[in-house]
């Protein structure tokens, strides 16, 4: 499809008033039969609410896509044995290594010093300034592994669970699971960067589930959804009867093909970006928070501002009832001058994120609320030899960093280890479909359950089965 499309979202207990509330707030004759109506039509949705197929705290997520593949080795997992090998070479050969990590190498001591934070003790780099104020309230894993060394593949893997792309992202798997219980905003959104991560759209795609369930990016720039508002001369009442017609037409063509379920969710498409017009403008608002609460989030300051809207806006979102919402930054591909560069890009998220996870808290939401962070893998202790040593780091798909927070997960625990040069996990070892596994699990969701039938077979978020890592959860 070209245009995007806008699913539902689940609600939640504390929001202005729904459709449904103010039109059974009219309180005549009238107005339960238009709420006969709407829950009528709610129930023949693809979106329609579902309930949790198994118990779960978690009932949205924030997932925090750190694109490029952040460094645990300088963020969150210390290794002191790299000082005494400091630019030490070597040379690594192998038939199963890429051209990336054979050859000359040398290693690479971190630029950062570590402290531990909180009653946890949990273990982070010197840039982390705001993230250590609220360590007791993550939960670190460094067990996990992928299968590729290459960024677009990574990222299908770890959005997706396939390598190769086409298959269903984890907020499509997640909003066809769970269903949603709002009408009139997308159930899984994307803030991604300007320029879209490797892979492209393809990385929130809806892959063989119905069109429904694909994320719904909104743009980091200007408006976050073209058209939003309707050309001068326009009123509701005219688009609404344009909408009209355009639905008599399209229902005869999906009676007489009833196959193609993308002219179904267009259908859908249309009548939510009718309705999302009332609603959007005033989430995507962000001005009109008080002055505390931007300050908090970093706005107003040339690091972490573009950010801290995202964090903000995600928020916003789930306060509203969004299901799934995932947040990209980009650039963390340090191949050179670690310092500078990862430096730079914690500066720009820690603030923000920090703040998301306080916000929450404070309101009442982190608990049903899972925040997940991460990227497509880690990095090596070593880098290769390339007209110079500028103490960089190649790609490591055999450790990393990811750590989860509220949504019932095993808070101010650190879960898994990597070996003493942070080259490859060693113990509470994963592969990434068990994470995969996990996060549903921790959403009331059962990936043996979970299935969709397609080409011949049941499919399923994990491709073949995974097994959950009960460590993480509480």
């Amino acid at each position: 499809m070209n245009s995007p499309l806008f699913p539902c979202a689940g609600a939640r207990a504390l929001h202005a008033p729904t459709r449904r509330e103010f039109v059974y707030g009219l309180g005549t004759s009238l107005g339960s039969v238009a709420l006969t109506s709407l829950l009528a039509a709610e129930a023949r949705s693809p979106l329609a609410p579902k309930p949790q197929q198994v118990p779960a705290r978690a009932k949205n997520c924030i997932f925090l896509m750190m694109e490029g593949g952040p460094s645990h080795i300088d963020c969150f997992d210390p290794k002191p044995a790299l000082e005494k090998l400091h630019l030490k070479e070597f040379v690594r050969e192998g038939a199963m290594k890429s051209a990336m990590e054979s050859g000359k190498r040398y290693y690479v001591r971190s630029p950062f010093k570590f402290a531990q934070h909180g009653q946890s003790g949990a273990w982070m780099s010197e840039p982390w300034q705001h993230l250590a104020k609220v360590a007791d309230e993550l939960c670190f894993y460094r067990g996990c592994q992928v299968d590729s060394v290459n960024h677009p593949t990574a990222m299908y893997q770890m959005n997706c669970g396939n390598r190769f792309g086409g298959d269903p992202a984890l907020g499509a798997w997640v909003s066809y699971g769970l269903g949603s219980v709002n009408q009139d905003l997308p159930g899984f959104v994307v803030l991604p960067e300007i320029s879209y991560p490797q892979g492209g759209s393809a990385n929130w795609g809806n892959g063989y589930l119905p069109a429904d369930f694909q994320g719904t990016p909104l743009r980091p720039k200007g408006s976050p959804v073209l058209d939003l508002q309707p050309p001068p001369g326009i009123s509701p009442q005219h688009q609404r009867a344009n909408l009209d017609l355009l639905t008599q037409l399209n229902q005869k063509h999906v009676n007489n093909h009833p196959w193609h379920d993308e002219l179904k969710a267009r259908m859908n498409n249309y009548e939510l970006a009718f309705r999302m017009q009332m609603q959007v403008p005033e989430v995507i608002d962000l001005e009109k928070e008080d002055a505390a609460t931007k300050t908090m989030y970093g706005m107003g300051q040339d690091a972490t501002d573009a950010f801290g809207r995202k964090c903000l806006l995600a928020r916003k979102l789930v306060e509203k009832g969004v299901r799934f919402v995932q947040l990209y930054a980009g650039t963390w591909d340090s191949h050179d001058y670690i310092e500078r560069a990862h430096g730079n890009l914690i500066r720009q998220v820690d603030q923000p994120i920090a703040a998301l996870i306080a916000d929450l808290k404070q309101r009442g939401l982190l608990e049903d609320t899972l925040i997940v962070w991460c990227g497509e893998f880690g990095r090596t202790p070593d880098n290769g030899v390339r007209g110079g040593t500028q103490y960089g780091r190649d790609h490591n798909p055999k450790a990393m960093t990811m750590w989860f927070a509220g949504g019932g997960v095993k808070a101010g625990h650190t879960i898994g280890a990597t070996d003493d040069r942070g080259m490859e996990a060693i113990e509470e070892v994963h592969h990434v479909r068990d994470v995969h596994v996990t996060l549903l699990r921790l959403l009331g969701l059962d990936d043996n359950k979970l299935t969709f039938y397609h080409a011949g077979r049941f499919k399923q978020l994990s491709q073949f089965g995974g097994q959950v890592i009960d460590k993480l959860i509480a």
